[in-house]
């Protein structure tokens, strides 16, 4: 295919249709300090391919690998261990490079293994029907959103405070541009939930309550209370979950009064990537609601011989068929990794899954009560998982940073989600997975000794 660039007057002519006065106007909404002002730092102007290389090589050496320390982050996104048929089957190649299965003909074993997804979707959930995936948790979490305000006809979201920071300011971005009014305050570093302040601040004009369950800071808030009182205002629940080994130990949403669960898939079958790919996940409890979801669903029918077959169906609602009547503006459900992680939820199983809960659990027990024994440490958690929240006598983030020069990942510090201050910058937030070992509580404990010691001698 041979490119072909635009011309100044091509661009004037698409810039007149669309009512901008320049290319740079398109970008007015990203903030000025993120524009580049030159070059950027440490790259040169011009290098031969293999003086790049080994530029770039040196450059990823300073990164520090979660397989290559003592590793605690988790805040919506863990290390678990992938078994390596995930990856081996994930690169077949006809799942590798399938597209979105719209030959229901040639695609059938995209479309089954879509099935079989949304089916332990579905299961983990505790909902009724799940979709083909989505691109992230917060994108989910945004369409559950506008999803419930059709249904409500209202247009108030209530966040509560224990939602990832990062999923609240995707929602308030895309808010902004729908008319949506977004009701949400930052959390204070505290053991309880709040359950009762949450109730009572849902009303008339709530179109949904958006909870986090297990939350930002490892709480487990009382879904069917909240459930209850949403319910009784006319509002729908919405579930986020960060974190889906949680709900092998946990009741599952949909069986507490959630009406939308979404989240994110990462930990089940996508290592961590420096950021991505993610997986979105998202189902409803209400079959009746089914017109309203987003995304792309997979059915089983019988082909022209009565052979089972599968297909998508529902599709009506997206971008590409309806436009300006779609539901949704989704255009990509990730499906390579919604693979993995029905093939990861294959090999564990119902028994397997439960186990593997059971063991994270167990860890992060052990890591809380050898934490609680570091003078200058307090566990902040009445309950949780396997992350749980510490609030030390110093500056959490510089806490971190002096670690990781130790080869310790001791966690996400509450000053890095919530950087506007207000009493959260002593919270540190510890993830535990089946990766951890009694050795690594050991290191982070005698390494958050020695700088607390060393913090409060100064």
């Amino acid at each position: 295919m041979r490119y072909l660039p635009l011309t100044d007057t091509d661009r004037t002519a698409m810039l007149d249709v669309i009512g901008a006065p320049s290319v740079d106007a398109l970008f007015a909404d990203v903030p000025s300090h993120l524009y580049l002002d030159g070059p950027i730092e440490g790259l040169p102007l011009a290098a031969g391919e293999m003086a790049v290389e080994r530029h770039m090589r040196a450059l990823s050496k300073q990164n520090l690998a979660a397989a290559d320390a003592a590793f605690f982050c988790g805040a919506g996104a863990y290390r678990h261990h992938v078994p390596a048929t995930v990856d081996h089957i994930i690169q077949r190649g006809e799942f590798l490079t399938a597209y979105t299965p719209y030959q229901p003909e040639i695609a059938q074993g995209t479309l089954q293994m879509l099935f079989e997804f949304q089916t332990q979707v579905a299961r983990l959930y505790g909902c009724e029907i799940a979709n083909a995936s989505m691109y992230d948790g917060s994108t989910a979490c945004w369409e559950a959103i506008v999803m419930a305000a059709r249904l409500t006809k209202r247009h108030r979201t209530f966040i509560t405070d224990g939602v990832h920071p990062h999923y609240v300011a995707v929602a308030q971005t895309m808010a902004h541009f729908t008319q949506g009014h977004v009701d949400y305050a930052c959390p204070a570093a505290k053991a309880e939930v709040g359950e009762d302040a949450i109730c009572a601040a849902i009303d008339e004009e709530t179109s949904c309550v958006v909870v986090q369950y297990p939350d930002i800071m490892g709480r487990i808030p009382d879904l069917q209370k909240i459930a209850d009182a949403a319910h009784g205002k006319g509002a729908l629940l919405i579930v986020v979950n960060t974190e889906p080994v949680a709900l092998g130990a946990l009741e599952a949403p949909g069986n507490l009064g959630a009406d939308i669960v979404v989240g994110e898939g990462q930990a089940l079958g996508v290592g961590l990537q420096f950021g991505g790919p993610f997986l979105g996940l998202f189902a409803i409890t209400n079959p009746k609601h089914v017109r309203q979801m987003p995304g792309r669903l997979c059915g089983e029918t019988v082909d022209a011989d009565g052979k089972r077959g599968f297909v998508l169906t529902l599709s009506t609602r997206e971008q590409h068929i309806r436009r300006e009547k779609a539901t949704s503006n989704i255009c990509t459900n990730s499906g390579l990794c919604a693979l993995a992680f029905s093939v990861h939820m294959t090999l564990l199983g119902e028994k397997g899954l439960t186990a593997l809960a059971a063991e994270n659990h167990r860890l992060a027990c052990m890591a809380a009560d050898r934490l609680a024994q570091v003078p200058g440490v307090t566990v902040m958690n009445e309950s949780f998982f396997n992350e749980f929240t510490i609030l030390v006598d110093t500056d959490a983030r510089q806490l971190v940073r002096d670690l990781a020069q130790k080869g310790i990942l001791a966690g996400v510090s509450l000053g890095r989600l919530y950087p506007d201050g207000d009493g959260r910058e002593n919270g540190l937030v510890i993830a535990v997975t089946e990766t951890n070992t009694e050795e690594d509580f050991e290191k982070l404990a005698s390494a958050l000794q020695e700088a607390l010691s060393k913090e409060m001698g100064a």
